[in-house]
């Protein structure tokens, strides 16, 4: 088992989770948060079963998230 840090988003047409910390694109998808988490989860495994321990990043794990926001003069 390994952890990993996952952002999730939501839309109007539904929820977008991909993990932190892998070389590649890894999404997942859903109705709900935790459709789009258990879709993202089985992408994860698929990815790391296809292209090997290679994809996982050790060299700067990511140690925490944040969002928030911030006006720009456009």
């Amino acid at each position: 088992m390994r952890q990993f840090k996952i952002i999730v988003e939501k839309h109007q047409d539904g929820y977008v989770a991909y993990p932190l910390g892998l070389k590649g694109i890894i999404v997942g998808q859903g109705d709900t948060c935790e459709e789009a988490l258990a879709d993202v989860k089985s992408a994860i495994r698929f990815h790391i079963e296809t292209f090997g321990e290679e994809v996982l990043e050790t060299d700067s794990p990511v140690l925490e998230v944040f969002v928030t926001e911030a006006g720009v003069a456009v």
